[in-house]
C-alpha cells in the first residue's frame, strides 16, 4: 500500500484566513475590557499598539524560521533545527511536552470565552456554561475530521465571518448618534512610558498579546502549505497588520460610543456597543457573530496544533501512535483526537481568567526565546545564503524580541511564572526517563 502523507494543498489566501481566525477569536472581545481596568482612561490603546508591535517583530523571527523550514510541527522542528545534538532533542521535546498541555489549554480558554458571550443570547448558570463549552470542543472535533482541503474551504467561510463582524463594527461607529470623545482625549494626553509601566503595561499586554496569538499557526501547518517559502512569511506579516489594524479600529469606535469607564465594567462590551446604537435585535445578532468567529478560532487552533505531536512521532520523538493518519483523510487523527479530548476536560475545570496569563507563562522561554536564539545559531552555523526569507536589521528583531518577551514573562505574575517553570522542568525530568528508557532498549 502507498505510504499516506501531507498533502500541500493550502495557498495564500486560505493560510493567511486560517491565521487570522486563529488570531481574532473570542480573545478581543472578552479582554477589552480588562485592558481598559488595568489602563484607566485613553492609555488603554498603547497595549493593544505594544502587543502589535510585539507580534510583528517576532513574526520576522517566525517568518525566517518558518520559509527555511516548512513542515508540519512548526516550532519542534525549529527548534530542533537550531540546537546541535541533545539540546536540540531536550528543546524539541520540551515544546512537544508543553503542548500537550497549553495547546488544550488555547482550545479551552476559547471555548469558555465562547460559553461567557453564549450567555447573552441565552441566560445559563455556571454549570450549563461548562456544558455549552465542552459541546463546543466536540463539534470541532467533527469539523476537522476530514481531508486538508476540504479544511481550507471551511476556513474561508469561518473568516467571513471574522470580516462581517469587524466590518459591522466599524459601520456602527458612524451610525451612532453620539461620540464621546475618546480620540480627543487621546490624542491630547500627555504620553509619559514611566508613567505607562507604572499603571500596568505589562499585565494589559498580556492580554492584548493573548489576542494576537496564532499568527504563527501556519508554521505549524508548514508540510501543507503551497510554496511554502514565500507563502508562510507573506501570510503571516499580511496577517499581523490587518488584525493589528482592525483591533486599534474595534477599540477606539467602542469607546467612541461607550464611555470607557463604562466599558471597562461590560462583560459583553460588543454585545452592548452594537445594542446602544441599533437596540437588543441587532445586538443579539451581532453575539452569534462574536460566537462565529470564537468557534472559526478554536477551529484553527485544533488544526494547527494537532501537527505538532504528529511531527514529533514521525520524527521518533514521540509515542509513535501520534505518527498515524487517517488512511483515506490524510490527517493525524491520534494527535488530533488526544488533544481534543485533553480540552474537553480542561474546558470543564478552569476559568478564563486563570488560563490567558498561564498560557502565555508556559511557552515564552521555550518557544518564543529559545527560537530567537534559534535564529542566531543557524545563521552562524549555516550562513544566510540557504534562507527564502531574511529578516530586515538582522540581529535587531532578535534582541528586541528576546528582551520583550522577558517582560511578559515577568509580567504574567508570579504565580504563573512558577507554574510555567515547573511545567518545564517536569518536560526535562520526563525527556531524561524517555532517553534512559531508550538506551535500556537499545
Amino acid at each position: 500500500m502507498a505510504e499516506v502523507t501531507l498533502k500541500r494543498d493550502l495557498g495564500l489566501l486560505q493560510s493567511t484566513a486560517i491565521n487570522m481566525i486563529d488570531m481574532v477569536g473570542i480573545g478581543p472581545f472578552i479582554v477589552l475590557p480588562l485592558v481598559i481596568q488595568y489602563l484607566k482612561g485613553p492609555y488603554f490603546l498603547y497595549a493593544w499598539i505594544a502587543g502589535a508591535l510585539i507580534s510583528l517583530v517576532d513574526g520576522l523571527i517566525w517568518s525566517e524560521l518558518g520559509s527555511a523550514y516548512p513542515a508540519a510541527g512548526g516550532s519542534y522542528n525549529f527548534l530542533r533545527e537550531a540546537y546541535p545534538g541533545k539540546a536540540g532533542k531536550l528543546m524539541s521535546f520540551l515544546f512537544v511536552w508543553q503542548t500537550l498541555i497549553q495547546a488544550p489549554l488555547v482550545a479551552a480558554s476559547g471555548a469558555i470565552g465562547f460559553a461567557q458571550y453564549f450567555a447573552y443570547l441565552v441566560p445559563v448558570n455556571e454549570w450549563q456554561k461548562k456544558i455549552v463549552s465542552a459541546m463546543v470542543i466536540v463539534l470541532l472535533t467533527i469539523l476537522l475530521y476530514r481531508k486538508i482541503n476540504s479544511i481550507g474551504k471551511i476556513g474561508l467561510l469561518l473568516w467571513s465571518g471574522v470580516l462581517l463582524m469587524f466590518t459591522w463594527i466599524f459601520v456602527g461607529y458612524f451610525s451612532a448618534q453620539h461620540h464621546t470623545g475618546f480620540m480627543h482625549e487621546f490624542v491630547n494626553t500627555d504620553f509619559n512610558f514611566s508613567q505607562l509601566i507604572a499603571a500596568g503595561l505589562g499585565m494589559a499586554t498580556v492580554k492584548t498579546i493573548y489576542s494576537y496569538l496564532g499568527y504563527y499557526n501556519v508554521c505549524h501547518l508548514g508540510g501543507e502549505i503551497k510554496n511554502p517559502g514565500k507563502v508562510i512569511p507573506q501570510s503571516m506579516l499580511i496577517s499581523i497588520v490587518l488584525i493589528a489594524g482592525l483591533y486599534l479600529l474595534m477599540n477606539i469606535c467602542v469607546a467612541e460610543v461607550i464611555p470607557w469607564q463604562q466599558a471597562a465594567q461590560s462583560e459583553f462590551v460588543i454585545s452592548t456597543y452594537i445594542e446602544s446604537i441599533y437596540g437588543t435585535a441587532a445586538a443579539n445578532a451581532a453575539t452569534v457573530l462574536v460566537l462565529w468567529i470564537a468557534f472559526a478560532s478554536l477551529f484553527a487552533v485544533l488544526l494547527g496544533y494537532s501537527r505538532v505531536p504528529y511531527a514529533a512521532a514521525v520524527d521518533g520523538q514521540f509515542f509513535s501512535a501520534f505518527a498515524k493518519l487517517h488512511p483515506t483523510k490524510n490527517f493525524p487523527y491520534v494527535s488530533l483526537l488526544t488533544l481534543a479530548g485533553a480540552a474537553f476536560i480542561m474546558s470543564m475545570l478552569f476559568k478564563l481568567t486563570q488560563v490567558i496569563s498561564a498560557i502565555l507563562a508556559m511557552r515564552i522561554i521555550v518557544q518564543f526565546i529559545g527560537q530567537a536564539f534559534g535564529v542566531v545559531l543557524l545563521r552562524k552555523r549555516h550562513g544566510r545564503s540557504h534562507l527564502v526569507f531574511r529578516m530586515p536589521l538582522y540581529p535587531l528583531p532578535v534582541i528586541i524580541a528576546i528582551t520583550v518577551w522577558l517582560w511578559i514573562f515577568v509580567s504574567t505574575g508570579k504565580e504563573f511564572v512558577i507554574s510555567g517553570c515547573i511545567v518545564m522542568l517536569g518536560g526535562v525530568i520526563a525527556f531524561a526517563i524517555k532517553e534512559m528508557l531508550n538506551r535500556k532498549n537499545a
